[in-house]
């Protein structure tokens, strides 16, 4: 059994693409806990940095075509409006 010496540049940025989105859901969720303005805003702007960081990644990997997200059928939409539309209304 070899073990690699590298990972390769997928799973890298596979692994950066992971990492961001574990720290958007701990910094929002420590930023719901938050109990004073100036936590608040330090960590809202690591939350919009981080998602900003996100959203890099995951364009690089579609550009790559590593992160392929099929687009959704037009009826699933309209079902899914009307769903949360008669939600909304009750």
């Amino acid at each position: 059994m070899s073990i690699p010496t590298a990972f390769t540049d997928k799973e890298q940025i596979t692994d950066l693409l992971t990492a961001e989105k574990h720290l958007a859901s701990s910094y929002n969720a420590f930023l719901l806990e938050s109990a004073t303005p100036e936590v608040v805003h330090c960590l809202s702007a690591l939350l919009r940095d981080t998602h900003d960081m996100q959203q890099q990644i995951f364009h690089t990997m579609q550009g790559r075509n590593w992160y392929q997200t099929p687009k959704a059928e037009d009826t699933k939409i309209a079902a899914a409006k009307q769903k949360f539309s008669a939600a909304v209304k009750r």
